[in-house]
Parts: structure tokens; C-alpha cells; sequence
């Protein structure tokens, strides 16, 4: 099996892609969609706040499904509703429109991710999940590299419209990856011990679990980091900031750098020093980082260099965070890893759709609300790896 690392790696990242294809490709036209559909900032973020909710909402029934149907079927479902809301989008006269198909298009995304990972589960544990996890992170954060450029580049040849158009495409490219190069993992005796009762016990076992709960809300407040930027960066940097869309979609894309590189050394530090000393170190060095960016700011220095010098440091160790909390989260939780991790993408996209609304009543057209809550949600990560990492279910559940 380990052979089939890298094509497994390619297939469960260009999948889990998607979703984020849809999220950043259109970042650099938010301002754009603003004037031509005469809504304000906040209704266009309403627009991204609907597609965080929608992710939320359906990954927690397409896991379930997963386990119960088989990993492809699921996914080919998802996936031609992830086109069929890009279509609306791309059609859509009013703001109102667009805020619907994007729910639409959000309900479809989630598929590629949450399958995604229970796949990785089925295939490894322990270092080789983590190796995989890590491998899969490398081409899913291209898509935050390449989207927001791609997106700047298709403006250059129409409007807005037609960045939803391309999304139609790469909803068709992913119908050919679940099917040509994607086998199933979820065999038919696995499938027989699943059922929508068991998924509901599943879940009640999962909610009892505060190693697993720990872990997840680990990730998501990590999450909600990145989201909280995703959904202001393109106000900050070129409104305040004054950069053109194609240099924001560079500077945007600078994180998924950082992002990438930390995450490929996943699967080395594992075997070396175990799963649990990765995310302790990375949490601490994520905390330093955004919490000393928000001091900083806090203290009048508004400047993008700074500021891009300390997220790019910080999404670096994220990127070490999030895989590494996921492959911790899954490791005991084999027999219904579809349902383990669409509780993991709800809880994720929930908490990650909370902090963009309640980060958007703050928005002053300055640097400062979203870093400020770039740093509370990194604190609220250090301070729970220093309960769930110490606990004793933590120290038994990751054995190493």
C-alpha cells in the first residue's frame, strides 16, 4: 500500500481541492461583485459565510453516507452539486441569488474533503497516516496558491461570472479523478455493519470522546484562523493596503507556501519524536507568532511587510497543526472514519463560519480587528493542546 502513497496523495488532494478552488478563486473579485451587484462588504462576505454553513451542515450527513454506501458514490453526488451551484452562481442578477447557490455549490464541496479523509484512514494509522495526510495537504494547498491568481487571470478575460464558470470545470475534472482514479475503500462487509442508527450512536460515542473533541476543536480554531483572513484579506490588502488583485493574489498566496512546506515535514517529525510532540511544538510556535503580530499592530506599526512576515510564519506552523490534529482525532476511530470525520469537517466549518460573522461586525477597514482575532483563536488553540495533550486519554489514544 505504501507505494500508492503519491497517486493516492495526487487523487485525495485534487478532491479535497475543490472546495477551497471554489472558496479562494474568487477572492480577488469581492470588490468587484460588491459594485456590479450593489451590495455592501458585508452582504458579498454573506456570500462566503453561506458557503462556510453549507459545508457544515452536509458534511455531517455525507459521512455517514460514506460508511454506509461506499466512499465513490457519495463523492460523484457531491461533486455534481458543487457544478450545478457554480452554474447558479455564474447566472446569479442579485446578490440574494448568489448567497443561495453558493450554499448550493457549499453542500457539493464538502463531499471531496470529508470522504477525503476517512479514505485516508482506511488505507494507514499512526506515521504513515500522518505521511499521507501531509503528502494529501501538499496538493490541496496549491489551491489557495493558484486559485486567488487563477481568479485574477480569468477577470483579465471576462467579469466575475466567469471565475464560477471555471469552478464548473474543475467540478468536471473532479467527476473524472472519483472515477478513473479513485478505487473504493470501503468495502461491502464493512458497509454491512452501517446503518443510519449506527451512525446516530457513532455520533453520540464521538460527542463522549474529549480526546477526539479536543483534538477537533484543535484544528478548527486553527481553521477559523485561516478563515477569518480568507474572508478579510481581500478588504485589507487592497482597499487599505492599496495592492492591485493580481499582487494581492501573490502576497494571499505566500501563506500556502508557508502552509505547504511545514506540512511536508509532518511525516518525518512523526517518526522521529511522535505525532504529540509535532502539534505541541507547532501550537506554540503558531500562539508566538499570531499573539506577538496582534502586540505589534496593537502598538500602531500597520504595516504589510510586517504583517505578512508574521502570518507567513504562523501559517507555517498551522500547517503542521492541522494535519497532525486530524490523523490524532481518526487514529481510534477506524471503524466509522466517515462519521468521525464529517463530525470533524462540520465542527470545523461551524466554528469557522461563527468567527468570519461575529469577525465581520468588527471590520473597520484597518489591519487590526482580524488580526486581533487571528490571535484569539491561536491562543484558544495553545490553551487547549495544554488540556487534551496532557490528558491521560491523549497519552493512551496516541501511544507511541
Amino acid at each position: 500500500m505504501q507505494s500508492r502513497v503519491p497517486s493516492h496523495a495526487l487523487s485525495l488532494g485534487l478532491l479535497s481541492a475543490i472546495g477551497l478552488f471554489a472558496l479562494d478563486m474568487y477572492l480577488p473579485a469581492l470588490p468587484t461583485i460588491s459594485a456590479s451587484l450593489n451590495a455592501d462588504s458585508h452582504a458579498v462576505q454573506a456570500s462566503l459565510i453561506s458557503f462556510f454553513a453549507a459545508m457544515a451542515v452536509s458534511q455531517i450527513v455525507y459521512g455517514p453516507l460514506s460508511d454506509m454506501f461506499g466512499r465513490k458514490r457519495p463523492l460523484y453526488v457531491g461533486l455534481m452539486l458543487y457544478a450545478t451551484g457554480a452554474i447558479g452562481c455564474a447566472l446569479s442578477p442579485s446578490i440574494e441569488w448568489l448567497i443561495a447557490f453558493r450554499f448550493l455549490q457549499g453542500t457539493g464541496a464538502c463531499a471531496g474533503v470529508v470522504i477525503s479523509r476517512a479514505i485516508v484512514r482506511d488505507l494507514h494509522t499512526g506515521p504513515a497516516a500522518a505521511q499521507l495526510m501531509s503528502r494529501l495537504m501538499l496538493v490541496f494547498s496549491v489551491s489557495p496558491i493558484l486559485a486567488p491568481l487563477a481568479g485574477s487571470i480569468v477577470t483579465v478575460f471576462g467579469d466575475w461570472r466567469l471565475i464560477f464558470w471555471v469552478m464548473v470545470g474543475a467540478g468536471a475534472l473532479g467527476l473524472v479523478v472519483a472515477t478513473f482514479f479513485l478505487e473504493e475503500t470501503r468495502l461491502p462487509a464493512a458497509r454491512s455493519e452501517s446503518s443510519i442508527g449506527s451512525a446516530l450512536r457513532s455520533y453520540v460515542t464521538l460527542l463522549k470522546d474529549p480526546y477526539y473533541l479536543g483534538l477537533v476543536f484543535i484544528a478548527s480554531f486553527g481553521m477559523s484562523s485561516y478563515m477569518i483572513y480568507v474572508a478579510n484579506s481581500s478588504f485589507v490588502l487592497i482597499e487599505h493596503y492599496g495592492l492591485s488583485p493580481s499582487f494581492y493574489s501573490v502576497v494571499f498566496s505566500c501563506n500556502a507556501v508557508a502552509f505547504i512546506g511545514m506540512s511536508q515535514l509532518n511525516g518525518w517529525l512523526s517518526r522521529k519524536i511522535g505525532l504529540r510532540k509535532v502539534i505541541r511544538s507547532a501550537v506554540l510556535g503558531y500562539a508566538a507568532m499570531m499573539v506577538t503580530l496582534a502586540f505589534v499592530t496593537s502598538l500602531g506599526i500597520d504595516r504589510l511587510d510586517v504583517m505578512a512576515a508574521f502570518l507567513f510564519g504562523g501559517y507555517g506552523f498551522l500547517g503542521m497543526i492541522i494535519p497532525t490534529a486530524a490523523v490524532l482525532a481518526l487514529e481510534h476511530h477506524g471503524r466509522i472514519a466517515g462519521t468521525a470525520s464529517a463530525m470533524m469537517g462540520t465542527i470545523q466549518f461551524v466554528t469557522s463560519a461563527i468567527i468570519v460573522g461575529v469577525g465581520g461586525l468588527f471590520v473597520d477597514g484597518t489591519s487590526l480587528p482580524m488580526i486581533t482575532i487571528i490571535a484569539i483563536c491561536s491562543t484558544i488553540v495553545f490553551l487547549l493542546s495544554l488540556v487534551v495533550l496532557r490528558s491521560r486519554a491523549g497519552a493512551m489514544a496516541a501511544a507511541e
